[in-house]
């Protein structure tokens, strides 16, 4: 039998968001990284959904859209039977894309002429209300995400957000549609796509009207959202939740974290671990641009730690030392550095001996993963509302436990509450 849910996730954070969610409500999920060249990990054959992890979230439009026009490909030939297409639950984005674009390209390649748009993820504090996304009780327009480096969101009306991007009208099924039950939403859908509109974002402010519009959207081919909409779906194939879905290996080896997110949240996170005392080095962008060997320090200093507990190697900054290293390096050519220099850490920590290891960030996530060869992952339980334990095996036949953590996501004691988990587990 083919896989009942194929999904394309614009970066490597949101698919195991997507993923972890799936998992708590029955589905056994594997997760991809990148389009596989060869179809695929052998894992993928007994999973009930495949989600495929991209970094295309701030790639040139055209590049994002060719990677998931092949993602799609894929997950067709696997025999998909709906496709998903997942994006932050901040809807990130530029007037040019790139949810917009790639979600046409989609739509045109599944010859399909509708499809639902809403980032809402109520366990997340992440919540839609007449088209306007919340993030907690303040508008996305007045949260962290109005300053962020590469994809700055200040406008909460996410009818106007899809609008600029697409070349198609967009519509809005709001709330009191979504009180009123599955049945009313089908018929806001004929409404809308009889009037020639081809987007609808969905208004979302409990997981209930989530597990609503996941019924109502049975049918079609393509649904676009955050992770939040995942709740809904599985039912559709007769899927119930079950524990035995987030089974993964037991786990050992040293424990660390590497963490180049400049969110709001992993700066709390990164400050609460280093109030704890516990160790951790601090990478500095203009000390790598200078060619100091940062890596080496950071390996050395990790060496030296890590049979103690958990060692953090850090980039995250407030948003005013992001902007003041950016203005003297360039945005790009200074996360550039960072991810490579991570990549290149948690590449030698692992060499070390680390087997339990949590990533913060989602250029980050998808860096490190590149770097470790890692192919395909099995989703596990939850640590926090979005972010799952994860099993890969490494190109020489190790377990590694990983954790890909969006910057937004996860509470301060994040870090200590994630290796708590797997201890119990």
């Amino acid at each position: 039998m083919g896989i009942r849910l194929g999904a394309i996730a614009d970066d490597f954070t949101g698919a195991t968001d997507l993923a972890n969610n799936l998992v708590r409500a029955g589905m056994r999920v594997v997760q991809l990284i990148d389009v596989p060249e060869d179809g695929g990990p052998a894992l993928a054959q007994d999973a009930d959904a495949v989600v495929i992890a991209l970094k295309s979230r701030t790639v040139p439009v055209a590049e994002a859209v060719d990677a998931s026009l092949r993602a799609l490909a894929w997950l067709r030939d696997a025999g998909a039977e709906q496709i998903y297409f997942k994006y932050c639950s901040t809807f990130d984005s530029t007037p040019a894309g790139n949810i917009g674009p790639v979600t046409e390209a989609l739509m045109d390649a599944l010859g399909t002429d509708f499809t639902v748009a809403t980032p809402a993820f109520p366990d997340n504090g992440r919540t839609v209300f007449k088209g306007h996304l919340f993030v907690g009780d303040v508008l996305l327009s007045e949260s962290g995400m109005r300053h962020h480096p590469l994809t700055p969101m200040t406008d909460s009306d996410l009818v106007s957000v899809l609008g600029a991007q697409t070349t198609r009208p967009v519509g809005l099924i709001d709330h009191t549609v979504l009180a009123a039950g599955a049945d009313a939403v089908r018929a806001r859908i004929e409404e809308l796509r009889s009037a020639g509109v081809a987007f609808a974002i969905a208004d979302a402010v409990s997981n209930d009207d989530l597990v609503r519009l996941g019924e109502a959207v049975r049918e079609l081919p393509l649904v676009t959202a955050g992770s939040g909409l995942a709740i809904g779906l599985p039912a559709n194939w007769g899927i119930r939740p079950t524990s035995a879905a987030a089974q993964l290996p037991p786990a050992g080896g040293h424990q660390a974290i590497v963490s180049g997110s400049v969110s709001v949240a992993t700066n709390g996170q990164v400050r609460a671990f280093l109030d704890s005392g516990r160790p951790a080095f601090s990478v500095d962008p203009l000390r790598i641009a200078s060619g100091a060997d940062v890596t080496g320090e950071a390996l050395a200093f990790a060496e030296a730690h890590l049979a103690q507990g958990p060692v953090l190697v850090y980039s995250t900054e407030a948003p005013d030392a992001v902007r003041g290293v950016q203005s003297r390096l360039g945005a790009a050519e200074a996360g550039e550095l960072v991810e490579r220099t991570l990549a290149e850490v948690a590449r030698g920590l692992v060499a070390r001996g680390v087997r339990r290891l949590v990533v913060a960030g989602g250029e980050t996530s998808g860096a490190v993963v590149q770097a470790l060869g890692v192919t395909g992952l099995r989703i596990g339980p939850q640590i926090d509302p979005g972010v799952p334990w994860c099993a890969a095996t490494l190109p020489d036949g190790d377990t590694l436990h990983l954790t890909l953590k969006s910057g937004n996501f996860g509470g301060p004691d994040f870090f200590s509450a994630a290796f708590a988990l797997l201890d119990r587990s």
